[in-house]
């Protein structure tokens, strides 16, 4: 079976993992490089029961246990370990740590209560993932192509192809999964609408002086704006911190994307305020990146709507590195056996949301 997997991202490269492994011949078109949007450069954060009494509560679970079985199944290292998360609170103006405070931490941030612990809550480097899974799907003979996919052929209700570069490469089955950019396939299928929501972040050099410990604070800064910024040691020793999300504009090109004006300032800033680790850490990287959302806020995952061999699988927001391996995974099922058994996808039908385009 010949499946073209639009987009290079976490979650089509975990369709295309999983794909190959049933036999399928998935080709995966990405316009700039695997990894080169949110799935690179987001937090890899990942948790077992921080989805329970919602729709994701049941792909949350499958898919951290998947996330603990390809890290040893796939052989390939992306720094996945289980991890210790903490909430807490902290003002530029000063204070005291709480009980409980981290060492790591300024007396600015008091430590509230304990999120999480290692059998609920771990991290993993997500470029390194994505990467990874794609490598993994190649070696079971999946394809990837650099190139830029406008357009999916349909006849009679049915896809028959996908227009890369201006060539058809025909196909049993097309998969959107371009994130935030899964916006343009509405041009081509009846799809509800996809947004981007802009985050951004930066990547410490730390070594190994910040313990496997996840951070979630809420932030006064000296200005009296409120944040909360998110921290995430890694075991390359690197630590990532986002925070500042905003409703920019999304650029037609991914490469396009820069940081809004002031929020890399703004971010250090409150970096150099909530650690001394990181006030004087190297900074590796300082980016941003939109994570696609839908219109209430679950994601889009299933058939398109009246086209039969048309498929969608985006608008994770913030899970989609948790929740990449149980979509791909239930995905491939859905393609090939025509239903998925791991996980029920009812509540992800792009038919739940009314607003769906005419079929072009």
């Amino acid at each position: 079976m010949r499946v073209v997997v639009c987009g290079g991202g976490v979650i089509g490269t975990a369709i295309a993992y999983f794909l190959s492994r049933r036999g399928a011949s998935p080709i995966v078109v990405e316009p700039i490089g695997v990894a080169s949007a949110a799935s690179g450069k987001s937090g890899g954060f990942l948790a077992l029961d921080w989805c329970d009494g919602t729709p994701l509560q049941a792909l949350a679970r499958r898919s951290f246990a998947l996330h603990a079985a390809l890290a040893e199944a796939v052989g390939s290292d992306w720094g996945y370990r289980r991890v210790t998360t903490y909430g807490g609170f902290g003002d530029a103006d000063g204070g005291q740590a709480g009980e409980g405070g981290l060492p790591w931490l300024s007396d600015r941030i008091t430590i509230g209560r304990r999120l999480g612990n290692r059998t609920t809550t771990a991290q993993l480097e997500p470029a390194a993932f994505t990467r990874g899974l794609m490598r993994a799907a190649e070696a079971g003979g999946a394809e990837l192509r650099h190139a830029c996919v406008t357009g999916v052929v349909h006849e009679n209700g049915t896809a028959r192809g996908v227009i890369v570069d201006g060539e058809t490469i025909a196909a049993d089955a097309a998969v959107i999964a371009m994130g935030p950019w899964s916006m343009l396939a509405a041009e081509w299928l009846p799809l509800p609408p996809v947004f981007g929501l802009k985050g951004h972040s930066l990547v410490f050099d730390t070594g190994n002086k910040i313990p496997a410990e996840s951070l979630f604070l809420e932030y006064r800064e000296a200005n009296g704006d409120t944040s909360s910024p998110e921290v995430f040691p890694r075991a390359d020793g690197t630590t990532y911190v986002c925070a500042i999300s905003s409703q920019s504009q999304l650029p037609a090109d991914a490469a396009a994307v820069e940081p809004d004006e002031g929020a890399i300032p703004r971010l250090r800033a409150i970096c150099r305020d909530i650690s001394p680790m990181l006030a004087t850490a190297k900074i590796l990287a300082e980016q941003a990146c939109f994570r696609p959302v839908t219109a209430d806020g679950l994601p889009l995952i299933g058939r398109v709507p009246g086209v039969s061999g048309a498929y969608v699988a985006t608008g994770h927001s913030v899970w989609g590195m948790l929740n990449a391996p149980a979509t791909g995974e239930a995905m491939a099922e859905l393609i090939i056996d025509g239903q998925a058994r791991t996980v029920d996808l009812a509540p992800f039908d792009p038919r739940r949301l009314r607003s769906l385009r005419a079929v072009p």
